[in-house]
């Protein structure tokens, strides 16, 4: 009986040798400002990554979404809430810039890679190796903005009206640092907080410099009341703006005339799909969530890719992953991803523009910026 017992004991430990091992369910924060201002940015990051966790196939990518609200503090209790110990292999970081400032500190002491779609320049000058950059710098968006203002448009008077926020502050020092060496210094530099429901006083002063295009660096919210009033206001002028323009969930909050002679800059338009791929995201996001993707989606979606394919080569640990981000090359359905040694993947943008007669633009210019 003995015997028999030990025979069966050594059957079953062969069988479980055998068997395939299941798969490591591998935990990754998403840390998102889904309330407050940035919320419809916010909102498509974590749509966007959550996609492409569940595109990953056999390997299980669990994501565990924490809102940051608006804020440094919040995001910092969502950081304490969502990385535990042992720490995840990587963390998705919020959009927001202050809110990554606040965060890049914590990921360097825990030795765990931070994964943004935040555009604040300073961030990729901390010098910080767990810093990745999915979505184009304001070093690299705002140049190509500057730059379809000038050559593009020929515009000499270009008036800037930008956020008071860290991400409005970061956009107008590239631009105006940009329009200056091509020689077209603004006539106007004028800052507005989130809070303010009326920008026609900054408006009529750009009527009054005799500016011949808007320049407009804000978020979605103040986007939209810029776009509507300046239409009110002056008719005419062009509006070059900043990527919140292109989302469409900021598109249609205006009616398709108002947008005629409203071009935007973004690392891409997913609802223009000019490739193969694109086109294959744009269908699966609109299966997914019943709406229309917009680049912080298509970015953030590429970030989520590329980590699960480092992440199925089974990495041992946190600084296994920043190694492999910090070396590897990824085709995304945006751009081709290498970091430049500062941390940011992604080196080109592009300007779309609407016709006045749709609320899906064109892509009229790209840009492409190789990493120093």
């Amino acid at each position: 009986m003995g015997r028999r017992r030990g025979a069966v004991g050594a059957l079953l430990g062969l069988l479980l040798l055998a068997a395939p091992a299941a798969a490591q369910e591998i935990r990754l924060p998403v840390l998102v400002p889904i309330t407050g201002f940035v919320a419809l940015e916010g909102t498509s990051q974590k749509n966007g990554a959550l996609l492409a966790a569940s595109q990953l196939g056999a390997l299980k990518l669990t994501p565990d979404v924490v809102d940051t609200q608006s804020t440094p503090e919040a995001a910092v209790t969502a950081w304490q809430r969502a990385v535990g110990d042992p720490p995840p292999l990587a963390v998705v970081g919020p959009i927001l810039g202050t809110q990554m400032l606040a965060l890049l500190p914590l990921a360097q002491q825990r030795g765990v890679p931070l994964l943004t779609i935040s555009g604040t320049a300073r961030l990729g000058e901390l010098g910080n190796p767990f810093f990745f950059r999915f979505f184009p710098s304001d070093a690299t968006v705002k140049v190509a903005h500057a730059r379809y203002v000038v050559e593009q448009l020929h515009a000499k008077r270009p008036a800037i009206i930008y956020q008071s926020t860290a991400y409005g502050q970061s956009g107008h020092e590239q631009l105006v640092k940009t329009l200056n060496e091509l020689h077209t210094p603004p006539v106007l530099e004028e800052s507005v907080a989130v809070t303010v429901n009326d920008l026609s006083p900054a408006l009529l002063r750009a009527k009054a410099v005799n500016a011949d295009v808007l320049v407009l660096h804000l978020h979605a919210p103040s986007t939209v009341l810029a776009v509507r009033q300046a239409r009110q206001l002056l008719p005419d002028l062009p509006i070059v703006a900043g990527s919140a323009m292109h989302q469409p969930a900021t598109a249609a909050l205006l009616e398709p005339s108002e947008l005629k002679g409203v071009c935007a800059e973004t690392a891409a338009s997913p609802i223009s799909a000019t490739t193969p791929e694109m086109r294959a995201f744009l269908d699966a996001y609109r299966a997914a969530y019943g709406s229309e993707p917009d680049a912080y989606a298509a970015t953030q979606f590429d970030a989520v890719h590329m980590l699960g394919r480092i992440l199925a080569g089974k990495p041992a640990s946190p600084a296994a992953v920043r190694e492999r981000l910090a070396h590897d090359e990824y085709k995304g359905v945006v751009t081709t991803y290498r970091s430049d040694g500062k941390g940011n993947m992604a080196h080109e943008a592009e300007i779309v523009c609407y016709d006045g007669t749709s609320r899906v633009p064109k892509v009229v210019q790209r840009y492409s910026f190789a990493p120093k």
